[in-house]
């Protein structure tokens, strides 16, 4: 599996990967070069079995992420402008072919189904979105910020709320979608939406999303990934529908190998030191 990149940095140990947005000089916006490795990655993440799971993170701590680089999807200002459509994707004859950045950025567009945590290090915005929304849940810094600045440069803010769809109440999308530059929602505020699972003060911030990324990949990797798939399944059919369908991820995500991995751990009866959130 490639594990050097141009925009990324890429480490692993012990069942987990850590994956860096590696463009602090340009906060961490993605590029065209970032789509493609990040769409390479997510793919071959999903048959490389030592990895268990993943957490998503932006080099230094101004950024997460800064949605996409506008520098290069609007031409460095000699009159080059580089591959625009195959970024953000406008057909040239008709309306109805759109290259989405979201089927590169995010991990469940591009079918990768074991877990994701990010770890969001200053300011996301914007396309980061894309990532977030795919992403099985976040631990913020204490500093970082949300915030979708669309609207303020005349364009409709559109795929990146409807990713925080069902993680974010309507109003808290709504409001944050239509003040654009003008107002930022701290790491305290998206946890109390909901969009958050916790913050932690900067300083700790690798170290919390490590330990859980540490124990979910300590545990039956099979049970975990059903698990993932059976809620996302929730997320997007709704509940009534995902509950027709329930006994069958328990069915693909359970077998008598994961069974007697958690019979021995419960017959083991070590006791486990666990930390309340």
């Amino acid at each position: 599996m490639q594990t050097d990149f141009e925009t990324l940095t890429y480490e692993e140990q012990d069942g987990v990967a850590w994956v860096t947005l590696n463009r602090p000089e340009s906060l961490n916006s993605f590029n065209l070069q970032m789509q493609r490795e990040l769409h390479g990655l997510w793919r071959a993440l999903r048959r490389h079995d030592p990895v268990r799971c993943i957490v998503l993170t932006g080099a230094g701590d101004r950024a997460f992420c800064t949605g996409i680089d506008r520098i290069e999807a609007m031409g460095d200002g000699r009159g080059e402008v580089g591959d625009i459509e195959d970024i953000v994707g406008a057909g040239d004859e008709t309306p109805f072919m759109f290259n989405d950045p979201g089927d590169r950025l995010g991990p469940k567009s591009c079918d990768l189904w074991k877990p994701v945590i990010a770890a969001v290090n200053g300011m996301a915005c914007g396309g980061a979105f894309y990532m977030l929304g795919e992403v099985d849940f976040i631990i913020a810094a204490d500093h970082a910020t949300f915030f979708d600045p669309h609207v303020t440069y005349g364009m409709t803010a559109s795929f990146e709320p409807m990713h925080l769809a069902g993680i974010t109440p309507f109003g808290d999308i709504m409001r944050m979608s239509l003040l654009g530059n003008y107002e930022r929602l701290s790491a305290q505020r998206a946890h109390q939406v909901g969009l958050v699972s916790e913050v932690v003060p900067g300083a700790e911030l690798r170290e919390r999303a490590d330990w859980a990324a540490r124990i979910i990949a300590s545990q039956p990797a099979l049970a975990i990934q059903g698990t993932v798939r059976a809620l996302w399944a929730a997320r997007e059919m709704g509940a009534r529908q995902a509950l027709k369908l329930g006994y069958a991820y328990v069915g693909l995500g359970t077998n008598q190998e994961s069974l007697a991995e958690g019979q021995r751990a419960f017959e083991s009866g070590q006791r486990i030191d666990w930390r309340l959130r």
